[in-house]
């Protein structure tokens, strides 16, 4: 076995093309033998080039809040490349489309703007109604074109959805919708109903690190003990157990959620009607690729990534409160935020000295943990999907009973706080 794992290294390190299998050779192993990525994964421009356009260009990517899109507010967003306009029409429904008029493709808007009904190109006033459909072309029907139909020049529309409190794009038409894109995840959060909650505060840092590493390092927990010794008071190593079924998304459940002397996470009410499970737990769940999810019986912390470039990520980070928490004191609140604030910046040093290892410090791949790290193994495998271009949604982990594999048997699993339900 040692033998067959330094040729699939050897071959790693000398391809070139990620969207090849070969070059996983490493990930696609089981995960007592699986290794980590090779550092051309986080530090080469080649490959970052290809992640975009394989990865982000055929996958649901998060954009923002769903409640950045308004009636009269137009978004202006990048993905793989793509620059693109996002609203909201009247009816609640949001769009997407390139950023360019159906004219001559001049950019319809550089950065976020205020819009009354219509967008308008800059250049020669054509304009188009929040659905995209083209309505005015000033002086050009006169101009003696013929066969010009206003209906034929819309503007190019891309998938847009929101999830929960959050607002996705995908480029490729292919990709299944987004509640078949991220499957059962809508059945295990349900009670939370999350497309309710409201977002409190935000703030937005870059960190000098590739964009994986901030969510491998989100998606495990083995650095705990050594990396927050506030944190692991209140999400305690031993409490960890894999939450992770049918769809893009990996993470694990902390059960039961604990207080410290500071009630840093309890200082606020729990949302109302939560189940047994849901009330005792914090879910801390990637949405691949982009999105950081951590959700507590009272409130929810999210972060965003955006790539841009291998070795810098722009983070954009919210807190979200549930709708029965209809006031919270400053101090209350100013407690939990705080103390995100304080675990985001330790994980910011740690993922920023990582990255410098990974870009300057001869990195051979090495040995993943199959009890701390297994979201990882999963985090890597769709990721050489996405690489490679096969177009799977990973099923559920057969079993939460092996100790080496999660921690051994969550206490509150969601499928027996729903049955008791019904």
């Amino acid at each position: 076995m040692g033998s067959e794992n330094n040729r699939a290294c050897a071959v790693e390190t000398a391809i070139n093309d990620w969207s090849v299998e070969e070059a996983w050779a490493g990930t696609r192993q089981p995960i007592m033998n699986a290794r980590s990525l090779p550092a051309n994964a986080y530090a080469d421009a080649n490959y970052f080039d290809q992640e975009m356009h394989l990865v982000f260009g055929s996958s649901w990517v998060c954009v923002g809040f769903a409640t950045d899109a308004t009636d009269d507010r137009m978004l202006v967003r990048e993905v793989a490349g793509q620059s693109l306009v996002i609203t909201r029409t009247d009816d609640g429904e949001v769009h997407a489309f390139h950023n360019a008029c159906r004219h001559r493709g001049t950019e319809l808007a550089a950065a976020d703007c205020d819009v009354k009904g219509t967008i308008r190109c800059p250049y020669h006033r054509w304009c188009y109604t929040l659905d995209g459909a083209l309505v005015r072309t000033p002086m050009f029907d006169e101009a003696g074109v013929d066969d010009f139909d206003h209906a034929d020049f819309g503007l190019q529309e891309v998938r847009a959805a929101t999830w929960g409190c959050l607002l996705f794009v995908c480029l490729d038409p292919a990709v299944p919708a987004i509640g078949e894109y991220f499957g059962d995840l809508d059945h295990r959060l349900a009670g939370y109903v999350l497309d309710g909650w409201r977002c409190l505060d935000g703030l937005e840092i870059e960190i000098k690190a590739n964009w994986k590493l901030i969510s491998e390092n989100f998606s495990e927990y083995y650095h705990l003990p050594f990396v927050h010794p506030d944190l692991v008071k209140v999400s305690r190593v031993e409490d960890h157990y894999r939450y992770q079924g049918h769809g893009m998304y990996l993470g694990m459940t902390t059960t039961p959620v604990s207080s410290n002397e500071r009630n840093d996470w309890s200082s606020m009410p729990p949302a109302a009607d939560l189940n047994e499970s849901d009330e005792q737990s914090g879910r801390f769940i990637t949405l691949f690729p982009n999105v950081l999810l951590s959700i507590l019986p009272n409130h929810t912390f999210v972060m965003i990534l955006e790539p841009i470039a291998p070795g810098l990520t722009r983070e954009r980070c919210g807190w979200f409160l549930p709708p029965s928490t209809t006031e919270v004191s400053d101090a209350d609140f100013e407690l939990t935020r705080t103390f995100w604030i304080d675990v985001n910046n330790e994980d910011v040093e740690i993922v920023e000295k990582a990255q410098r290892g990974l870009a300057k410090g001869g990195f051979k791949p090495g040995r993943l943990s199959p009890r701390f790290e297994e979201p990882l193994h999963r985090f890597h495998n769709m990721l050489a999907d996405k690489m490679t271009g096969i177009s799977r949604i990973p099923d559920g982990d057969p079993s939460d009973a092996d100790d080496i594999l999660g921690s051994g048997v969550n206490p509150l699993p969601y499928l027996v706080s729903l049955t008791d339900q019904n």
